[in-house]
């Protein structure tokens, strides 16, 4: 450590006397520059090992485009910016700059220590390599993430951003958008990805069992304990947990999880003594959880603490530029498992299927494409050879003319306004439903209101 420079980059003398006297206990060498404008000024002269930037509420658009001028200057000096400011969109804008961690001002023990060490390391295997241009929108180790539309080309970036940290990560998004595909990319690329991924599903364990499944048990502890049992937790002692249908948790249950993040320890039922832990949190949830929170069904507490870094999947309707290159991608993966030799899609076919909303998303193709493959006997997809139930379908969706602030009225109002109903009678996740109605401005006043024309659902 004797021979690390660190960089102290922050106006405020009390905050760089702290941050100073922590770094001094550990041996490194420190320097400090009182005025952002002289960092490259400094940078000229020399290259520290990482630089703290410390962000006031009030200076937070000005240190953003400091730390992308920093990136343009050096794409692998690692960056910790600590700030007092925990707003979703400015954590976004710091790890999209290039921001390699982000902490807020009161640290808890040691957690600026190890997050040095942990970009140091990272950035040690970075300067071994020789120096390219380095392409955000590239994943290591990954498994496919398909789009190259706009949209998905900022959550790729965001995704290796989010990886180089230790941040909790809450991912949103519809049934079938690939929400487990991007924990696995952010475990992949993390520094953590040697260590174990344990993924839970939260619907899949009854409430009785849950507790006895993530934390464990001593033996004799209820009966039917007859052998000590290690936790789902502690199996991912320094790795990865990923808490798939978050929103589906009960109570009792988050309230559990919230101390194990506090706490960073957990306990066995029937244990006398706690266990420390350390692990790093991705949930993922098709629910709302904003609402569940003013609703009393989620907790805020956890709510925050695990939307620390925060990455929304858009429906496949609202990206539809990604659908043949998805389509592509299936079909050969596809050729290869059969033996097949599947060429292409008709263009009738396509443009079908291009017209088609994809209420079940990326896994809906993949499963109609399966269905498909099963009887197909020529090395050409037609609009005769999908599903017939399918066919209906999408035959139906080009059929339907009616806007969707229509069809989304038409649904509140047969249903009595009940959103869950509606949701279903749309083929729409609640959360979906609740982003419409409040982007069309709809509330029961309009109730009142004469119809503007008739529309009826299928």
């Amino acid at each position: 450590m004797e021979s690390t420079e660190i960089l102290i980059l922050e106006d405020d003398d009390g905050f760089r006397n702290n941050i100073k006297d922590q770094l001094l206990r550990y041996s490194f060498k420190v320097f400090e520059l009182s005025f952002k404008v002289d960092i490259f000024r400094y940078l000229r002269r020399k290259t520290p090992h990482l630089i703290i930037l410390g962000s006031s509420p009030g200076y937070v658009s000005n240190d953003l485009k400091l730390v992308r001028e920093i990136r343009k200057f050096d794409r692998r000096l690692p960056i910790i910016m600590i700030t007092d400011n925990n707003s979703q969109g400015h954590i976004i804008d710091a790890f999209r700059m290039g921001v390699n961690d982000y902490l807020k001002q009161r640290l808890e023990k040691d957690e600026l220590i190890k997050s040095i060490r942990r970009c140091l390391s990272k950035s040690d295997r970075n300067r071994s390599q020789p120096y390219t241009q380095v392409d955000t929108q590239q994943l290591s180790k990954a498994p496919t993430m398909i789009g190259k539309g706009r949209v998905m080309q900022e959550i790729k970036t965001f995704i290796r951003r989010v990886a180089a940290t230790e941040s909790n990560v809450l991912i949103t998004g519809e049934t079938g958008t690939g929400k487990e595909l991007v924990a696995d990319l952010i475990y992949r690329n993390s520094a953590r990805a040697e260590r174990p991924f344990v993924s839970i599903n939260s619907t899949a364990i009854p409430d009785n069992l849950l507790e006895s499944e993530l934390f464990g048990h001593e033996r004799g502890s209820f009966t039917g304990a007859d052998t000590l049992k290690e936790g789902r937790l502690r199996q991912a002692d320094g790795g990865t947990v990923f808490f798939d249908e978050i929103g589906d948790m009960g109570l009792f249950h988050q309230a559990k999880i919230l101390r194990v993040i506090e706490n960073k320890e957990i306990q066995r039922i029937g244990g006398m003594s706690t266990i420390p832990l350390n692990i790093r949190i991705i949930a993922a949830t098709n629910q709302d959880l904003e609402k569940m929170v003013l609703e009393g069904t989620f907790r805020k507490d956890l709510y925050y603490r695990l939307n620390v870094a925060s990455i929304h999947l858009p429906p496949l309707r609202e990206r539809k530029e990604d659908i043949p290159e998805i389509l592509d991608f299936y079909i050969r993966d596809l050729n290869s498992r059969s033996g097949k030799k599947i060429e292409e899609l008709s263009e009738d076919t396509l443009k079908y299927l291009l017209s088609y909303d994809w209420p079940g998303n990326i896994r809906e193709i993949k499963n109609i494409l399966e269905s498909t493959f099963i009887n197909l006997l020529t090395n050409r997809i037609t609009l005769n050879d999908l599903p017939a139930p399918f066919q209906r379908r999408i035959i139906d969706a080009k059929k339907l003319t009616i806007s969707e602030k229509d069809r989304l009225l038409s649904a509140l109002l047969t249903t009595n306004w009940n959103k869950s109903q509606a949701a279903k009678k749309l083929n729409w996740s609640r959360m979906t439903l609740y982003r419409k109605i409040t982007k069309y401005r709809l509330d029961r006043s309009i109730e009142n209101e004469p119809p503007a024309k008739q529309v009826t659902l299928c």
